[in-house]
């Protein structure tokens, strides 16, 4: 069995000796402040000991509590009518159950996030940022402390929400459906709520409170996406705004964390395989910040607090790498010891591999749990397991209705996606549930490159291991197959973003596995695209896909895997792609040219075989707007159904009408 990387939890307790307020205030920069620091550095090392047993409570400041739907529909909040409460008997998931289907139908358009701080909720409700007592929050008895509809916005919600620790001011990230673009309102609380400030392009943001009880917002600023500069700022009769720190490598981008108990805010300067920290006391913002660990080019971490310690999840085989502030000193445990003896649940992008859901057996293809979905209880979950071609075992989760026959006869629909080591998006979407109930077979493959087995997985599928993911991908399908779910004839793929990749290259590789494809934003020129440095991503995007311009290695392997390059006359399975006018992250040129291309090679081939050959569809749907991916578009979501059902040759006038359930058209 290949030996996967460790990942180990540092817990450091520390006793941090005050350096002094900061008196001019003046801006540092990466180099400045990590030179003051780095003699203050020194190498420890740690012994193996037990985890923390005791569980605390989390922070009543940094709750995040389950959200809530709602619509843009009018202006002010309108109080639902003849809602009849629920049986207090009735079982969790028919609750749930029921309120799916009776919750009117422009409550899917847009989900948004709550904050509990002290004893209220903060909320949208309608286009206003509200806030209730904590034992109202269920009711309809609000504040309202401000209107979405002042910022002139076209459907605006709230995307993000941070309290000031006194609660004199909330602040709130707003953005629109067809824009990446945001900004951050701020809002004095008192008896008439009024916008104090707004900052345009804000992209992570959290409160402190310094000696002097003055709140100050640090926030980082987003150009092009890049994401780089931090500012703070504070307000009232004490205003300033000043730029605290701007990263210089542009392969690197920088947000916010507060830890949980909201001592300390971290800065955290990332790129794809290597991160840095630095921390600033909660307690005394204006002093400068302290150096965790300095970046080393492949050690990814991540700092959490508790009780005076601070706990480090990272990447490195061996802790003695890291070097630490003089006063810290703790202990390490191996993450392969039971999770439950963590102290609290870390909300970190490196998650170790025994966090991931599903667990497979090793050596066996295929497992059935005998779930049910807890929403419908009419779809069975099934979990499976496909041999790659270097014998590496690639899990796949798959539903289909319980009470199906024949499944070799149904519809399958595919999705996958395999880039940043980021999780396949498995959340409920009513589209995915209507397709289920029609009788179509669902399979999320998580292939290499993805993270849902650790960072081991993910970078057996990047860089110079990107077929891996492809090799997966294959082998998944051959294995639904073979295993008599649906056939190639009923077979369809759907992929959005960096999964464009590996669903545009099985096009060119084993087009005959598939009949339709579905795209959105997808990322099919990874050459050309990689080889631009002056697109807002690329340099960012190094350390997944490689570097073309200076690598001839990286190149010629690019060359090898990527859609746009692998185009050749040759029957392709029907395509339909979505992509948006202003995609910032997928270029819409690079999509046009792949679908000039492709239609190109198709005609050949189809002049090539002669009469009666029937040319696969290549549809391009270029939506307007500047969003990458656009979840919750009714017209994309019916367009992309409407095609699968005319390609698989199916009745789609049930699932229309489902449809019509939970989408307001």
């Amino acid at each position: 069995m290949q030996q996967k990387t460790k990942l180990f939890l540092q817990a450091l307790k520390y006793s941090i000796p005050h350096l002094g307020k900061c008196m001019q205030k003046q801006h540092l920069n990466h180099y400045n402040f990590a030179d003051h620091y780095y003699n203050r550095i020194k190498l420890k090392k740690y012994h193996l000991t037990k985890c923390l047993q005791n569980k605390p409570k989390i922070s009543e400041l940094a709750r995040n509590i389950p959200s809530r739907s709602f619509s843009c529909k009018d202006l002010q909040p309108v109080k639902q009518e003849n809602e009849k409460p629920l049986p207090e008997n009735m079982d969790a998931f028919e609750k749930v159950r029921t309120k799916l289907e009776t919750q009117p139908q422009e409550e899917y358009e847009i989900i948004n996030v709550e904050v509990k701080h002290g004893g209220f909720v903060y909320y949208q409700e309608g286009c206003c940022l509200v806030r209730s007592k904590d034992e109202e929050a269920d009711n309809d008895n609000y504040e309202v402390l401000f209107n979405l509809e002042e910022l002139k916005l076209d459907q605006p919600f709230i995307d993000c929400i941070r309290v000031a620790p006194d609660e004199k001011y909330v602040a709130a990230k707003i953005r629109t459906e067809d824009s990446e673009a945001s900004t951050c309102v701020i809002i004095k609380l008192s008896d008439q709520p009024v916008m104090e400030a707004s900052f345009p392009n804000v992209s992570s943001f959290e409160w402190v409170k310094d000696e002097e009880d003055e709140d100050v917002l640090f926030y980082t600023f987003q150009r092009n996406l890049r994401c780089h500069d931090v500012y703070r700022a504070t307000f009232g009769d004490n205003k300033r705004n000043e730029r605290f720190y701007t990263e210089k490598d542009p392969s690197y981008f920088v947000f916010l964390y507060l830890t949980k108990d909201s001592r300390f805010l971290t800065i955290n300067i990332m790129n794809k395989t290597t991160s840095e920290v630095w921390l600033i006391d909660g307690l005394s913002p204006w002093d400068p910040p302290v150096l965790i660990q300095k970046r080393i080019h492949g050690v990814l971490y991540y700092v959490e607090h508790r009780d005076d310690e601070l706990y480090i999840l990272t990447n490195v085989g061996e802790p003695t790498e890291f070097k630490l502030p003089p006063w810290a000193c703790g202990f390490i445990m191996d993450t392969n010891s039971d999770p439950k003896n963590c102290p609290f649940q870390l909300c970190s992008p490196i998650r170790p591999p025994k966090y991931y859901t599903y667990k497979f057996a090793e050596g066996k293809l295929f497992e059935e749990t005998g779930h049910e979905d807890p929403i419908t209880k009419t779809s069975r979950v099934l979990r499976l397991e496909a041999k790659s071609k270097d014998g590496k075992l690639v899990p796949m989760t798959v539903f289909h209705k319980t009470d199906s026959e024949d499944l070799q006869k149904k519809p399958l629909l595919v999705q996958v996606y395999g880039a940043y080591g980021i999780d396949l998006k498995m959340n409920f979407r009513p589209e995915r549930r209507v397709l289920v109930d029609d009788g179509w077979i669902l399979a999320y493959c998580h292939v290499r490159g993805g993270g849902e087995l650790g960072l081991q997985w993910h970078a057996d599928g990047r860089l110079t291991k990107k077929l891996n993911g492809l090799a997966d991908l294959e082998a998944c399908i051959k294995t639904l197959h073979g295993q008599g779910f649906s056939q190639p004839s009923l077979t369809t793929l759907t992929a959005f973003s960096a999964g464009g990749v590996l669903a545009g290259a099985l096009c060119n590789s084993n087009p005959e596995l598939l009949r339709a494809v579905t795209l959105e934003a997808p990322f099919l020129d990874v050459l050309n695209t990689m080889m631009d440095t002056t697109l807002p991503l690329t340099l960012e995007e190094l350390e997944e896909w490689g570097n073309p311009s200076s690598d001839e290695k990286h190149k010629n392997y690019i060359k090898h895997y990527c859609p746009y390059q692998n185009i050749k006359p040759q029957h392709y399975p029907s395509i339909h792609i979505t992509a948006y006018e202003n995609d910032e992250r997928v270029p819409l040129k690079g999509i046009v040219s792949y679908t000039e291309k492709l239609k190109e090679a198709i005609a050949e081939h189809a002049k090539d075989t002669g009469e009666g050959y029937q040319s696969p569809n290549i549809i391009l749907d270029i939506q307007p707007g500047g969003n990458h991916v656009i979840e919750d578009s009714h017209k994309k979501i019916t367009a992309q159904i409407k095609f699968l059902y005319e390609e698989l040759g199916l009745d789609s006038t049930s699932v229309f009408e489902d449809l019509k359930k939970y989408l307001k058209f």
